[in-house]
């Protein structure tokens, strides 16, 4: 969630992005249908409860797109066993493993909606050996068991999770967010998710403006965080349908800077060249078009919270979609790496929750553009099958 080019367009003024003339432009496409079956598989029966369930929850949110979930099906047919992939960690990025538990709530909370819609409710023990800190560890983050229950209640969102996307596109600045329907998302919260909070008056939202543009250039300027991302950005259909996570940039335009040998890896971590200069331009400028800010917190920051945080955190966005409201997490300034205590400690500051000093005190969980722009295509996903292991690993 932190790099201005996850799946967004770069623009620059290069005359070769003019591409070199008749012809070659139609061979400059992105065809990722590949990387994004997963998005068409939902639905489809697999003959198996959990296989069914887990299908939607594949597509849930994950910092930098990396789909951290391992699944052991258990032998007991009712029950499943949800583990972190330790390899698709960011250590650089988010060092405390806080924003990929976030996400594994996330996969947690999408599972929950589909079990209920096929009449089932889900008993969930959440870290049963213990929670693992600062950082996870092999033991299980949940045990899930699928009890049938013909009176579980179906959830109204779930509708609403094969039309999610995170949108990475200038928000329409004609279009105002109004407080009844930021108060509309805070209404879809239960206790246990955290506390919903929101700006869409000027004076705050020019502060948040502010505040987020300075965390985004100190996580650019940050040499541990930016080789982090920068290994973990897929360029092109090639690369992104070879591995469906990370960082994304796809399309004619991404193809044809990448042909011209503009937007390379390399390029982009020279921060004399036009690919960075006009990803940080890029990027300021989806900032700069909020119509809206809100966050969520959690009164703790126990794994446990920060599952729960990241069930609010989907939950806010599939309201935020059934309104036809787009969402962006601005994520930088919550982060923990040390080039980011200053921002950490001023939106703290600013939304009026002390900065944690331990597991045990309030905690900025999600933070979050609004406004109203144009529906991206679906992120790529790694299949489902890929994603299962067996019960005794």
């Amino acid at each position: 969630k932190s790099m201005a080019t996850r799946r967004a367009i770069l623009w620059t003024g290069v005359g070769g992005v003019a591409l070199m003339g008749a012809g070659l432009g139609a061979l400059l496409h992105s065809d990722l249908s590949e990387a994004r079956a997963p998005w068409r598989a939902v639905g489809a029966g697999f003959g198996d409860k959990r296989l069914d369930a887990l299908s939607y929850a594949v597509l849930a949110p994950s910092p930098h797109n990396m789909q951290p979930w391992l699944i052991a099906l258990d032998d007991d047919d009712n029950a499943l066993t949800l583990y972190c992939d330790l390899d698709r960690r960011l250590p650089e990025t988010d060092p405390q493993d806080r924003q990929i538990v976030i996400g594994l709530g996330a996969f947690l909370e999408i599972m929950r909606q589909a079990a209920a819609e096929q009449g089932y409710a889900l008993e969930v023990d959440a870290f049963p050996q213990g929670a693992a800190a600062p950082r996870l560890d092999q033991r299980p983050v949940a045990t899930v068991r699928f009890v049938k229950d013909a009176s579980a209640a179906k959830d109204p969102l779930f509708a609403h999770i094969p039309a999610r996307r995170t949108s990475r596109v200038p928000f329409d600045q004609g279009r105002p967010v109004s407080a009844d329907i930021l108060k509309a998302l805070d209404s879809v919260l239960r206790p246990e998710d955290g506390e919903f909070e929101w700006a869409n008056d000027a004076e705050n939202i020019s502060e948040l403006k502010r505040i987020c543009r300075d965390g985004w250039i100190a996580e650019v300027g940050a040499p541990g965080p930016h080789r982090e991302s920068m290994r973990l950005t897929r360029i092109g259909e090639k690369e992104i349908n070879a591995a469906p996570d990370g960082i994304s940039l796809a399309g004619p335009v991404m193809e044809g800077l990448h042909f011209a040998g503009v937007l390379t890896r390399e390029k982009m971590s020279d921060p004399d060249s036009v690919a960075n200069v006009e990803t940080i331009n890029f990027y300021n400028g989806l900032i700069d078009s909020a119509m809206a800010f809100g966050w969520l917190s959690t009164a703790g920051n126990s794994r446990t919270d920060q599952l729960r945080a990241g069930a609010g955190w989907v939950r806010l966005h599939l309201a935020a979609t059934q309104r036809g409201l787009s969402m962006q997490p601005l994520s930088q300034v919550l982060q923990e790496f040390s080039e980011m205590a200053e921002y950490y400690e001023e939106i703290h500051d600013f939304t009026g929750i002390r900065a944690p000093q331990g597991p045990r005190d309030g905690r900025l969980q999600g933070l979050f553009r609004f406004g109203y722009g144009a529906t991206p295509a679906p992120a790529p996903r790694w299949p489902l099958e890929t994603r299962l292991i067996a019960a005794d690993a």
